[in-house]
């Protein structure tokens, strides 16, 4: 596990060990199947990063006041997958015992990763998956293990009872018969009462595929699926997990060199920001 300082830290981070919340980049992109680049994503994010403000209105936090630190990306370069999500996971591991983690990406199966370190530290882990795409296939062109199956994955890890699915649109009718196993799937980002009591009585990991996002808000992702949530309703939703135990978050699918405008690589960064000020605060 080798990490690489980044070329411009995000927004106000801070050198200090001792962080509250730690922001790395898994640059992980070798099972992408339609627009690979991924991995361009984190240092993009930390670049346009410097458009925004450190302060949250609507939280009314501020990161110059928050101890988080960004530890740069993870050196995955010629690496097989096994070998990198195996590092993701180390770095996880070792960022979840110093506070609160949050990962760049990189492709979705890093999620895979993320979730075997955590659910070492919490044994009664859930996983809050914000996606377009139900990521429930049992192989994708050959693979077990790849942005296509990462949720199946994480059920025969956890069992389905541990995954909510929300902002899914898309996936093959066998995906389909297999989410109504899932503690709950929808398409909209909104959560019923009951599912809302069990992720507050128990610690959580938020993965949030950016092509949840209708793709007029996120247009630089590699699958992009019509039919998402506004950037507005996205941020919403987030703020309404607040009373919730969230230990560690991704966000993830990314593709900067489509987007030349940034709208993407912009919007990440600020989900980033209130991410940190959300979560990271509780730990500080």
């Amino acid at each position: 596990m080798t990490f690489s300082p980044p070329t411009r830290p995000f927004l106000s981070s801070k050198p200090e060990l001792a962080a509250s919340a730690i922001l790395f980049g898994a640059p992980l992109d070798l099972t992408e199947s339609f627009r690979p680049g991924t991995a361009a994503a984190p240092t993009r994010i930390r670049l346009v990063s410097d458009s925004l403000e450190t302060y949250s209105p609507r939280l009314r936090r501020d990161l110059d006041r928050l101890a988080f630190a960004d530890w740069g990306d993870l050196q995955l370069e010629g690496l097989t997958l096994e070998a990198a999500l195996e590092s993701v996971e180390a770095a996880i591991s070792r960022a979840a015992s110093a506070g609160f983690p949050l990962v760049l990406g990189g492709e979705h199966t890093l999620t895979l990763a993320a979730v075997k370190a955590l659910a070492r530290h919490y044994p009664d882990l859930l996983v809050l998956q914000l996606d377009a795409h139900l990521d429930l296939i049992e192989e994708y062109e050959g693979r077990r293990v790849c942005h296509a199956t990462v949720m199946r994955r994480v059920a025969e890890l956890l069992g389905p009872q541990a995954i909510v699915q929300l902002g899914v649109r898309s996936g093959t009718r066998q995906e389909w018969e297999f989410a109504r196993w899932c503690l709950f799937c929808a398409e909209e980002l909104a959560l019923p009462q009951p599912v809302r009591e069990q992720l507050v009585r128990r610690p959580v990991y938020l993965s949030l595929d950016i092509d949840v996002l209708d793709p007029a808000f996120a247009p630089g992702t590699g699958c992009a699926e019509p039919g998402g949530a506004t950037f507005r309703e996205l941020l919403e939703f987030l703020y309404s997990l607040e009373p919730v135990h969230v230990v560690g978050a991704d966000i993830v699918e990314v593709l900067p060199a489509i987007d030349p405008a940034d709208i993407t690589a912009i919007a990440a960064a600020k989900l980033v920001r209130e991410l940190l000020l959300l979560f990271g605060a509780a730990c500080d």
